[in-house]
């Protein structure tokens, strides 16, 4: 099959955002074949190919139609579609889905010493950053005037070597910023990874594996949010314990061999199902209350 029938995602070549996407792909079902040393990857039981590039990339070669899809933080994503957008280079692209992994939050953080008493402190302060475009769009929407370095790697030095008052970038845990003697202030941006895809039309060919793969990535993330539940309950108590149930889903009720006064009751939880819950389901009468996860869905 030639390259212009096959499907081609763009996608993290390493790092955190690389592990959870090739995961991602795996349990929609492709065989990858990734080398560390090849920037292509080729999936063997479907036509897709992968291409791996720096997170920066990704972006630019969905907008400008060189690969149909891509994974990538929507901090990067917003961040080149204003980079772009302030250039006058086309920058359209569609977030075909959201993705429940890569979540970070770009924040401000200034030295520990600092005294925060609000936004208007900020005033005047000149940040380092590798996102400007996104601290510049908070800045003017919140109406304070900052200005800002660029800075590709190492942003948490910045205030100590005097390039700097303060940072923004992103943050996972906090523990990097604690670490050079920084402290969080304020959160402008939160990100998770996206699904995106170009504007231009895909051909019959790759939009039908495109409508085959869609719905295996919705129902991986789908499944990844929900629980099965199975427990007994007094047949009785089936409206009660229906009520305690989570999410929307109709609760299935199934005979026990032998029992009449007790049924199976089986659910898809979308919902947090807390241990609160499960006490109260059993004060009810309720018994053998199972909570599992799901390893795909669909419908």
């Amino acid at each position: 099959m030639t390259t212009e029938t096959r499907l081609r995602i763009a996608m993290q070549k390493s790092g955190r955002l690389s592990d959870d996407t090739q995961a991602l792909l795996k349990r929609c079902g492709l065989k990858l074949n990734v080398s560390d040393r090849r920037l292509l990857a080729h999936v063997s039981n479907m036509p897709i190919d992968i291409m791996r590039v720096r997170s920066s990339d990704i972006p630019g070669l969905v907008m400008d139609g060189v690969c149909d899809l891509g994974i990538v933080g929507d901090n990067t994503l917003e961040e080149t579609a204003l980079e772009r957008e302030l250039m006058g280079i086309a920058s359209g692209y569609v977030r075909t889905t959201g993705l429940n992994f890569g979540g970070c939050r770009f924040s401000l953080a200034m030295p520990e010493e600092f005294e925060y008493t609000g936004i208007e402190c900020l005033n005047g302060l000149r940040f380092a950053t590798t996102y400007p475009q996104l601290l510049k769009r908070w800045a003017e929407a919140n109406n304070i005037n900052v200005e800002f370095c660029l800075l590709k790697g190492s942003v948490e030095v910045a205030p100590r070597v005097g390039l700097a008052d303060g940072i923004c970038d992103l943050v996972s845990t906090g523990a990097t910023l604690e670490a050079n003697g920084l402290k969080e202030i304020e959160v402008i941006y939160r990100s998770k990874a996206s699904l995106i895809q170009t504007e231009a039309p895909l051909s019959a060919e790759k939009q039908e594996i495109l409508d085959t793969l869609l719905p295996r990535i919705q129902g991986v993330m789908k499944a990844k949010e929900s629980k099965y539940i199975m427990l007994h309950a007094p047949k009785d108590k089936i409206e009660q314990v229906s009520a305690l149930m989570p999410g929307k889903e109709t609760p299935t009720i199934l005979p026990l061999a032998g029992r009449d006064d007790i049924v199976a009751v089986h659910v898809v939880a979308t919902e947090t199902f807390f241990w609160e819950t499960m006490e109260e389901l059993k004060a009810l009468g309720c018994n053998s209350i199972l909570v599992m996860p799901i390893e795909k869905m669909m419908g």
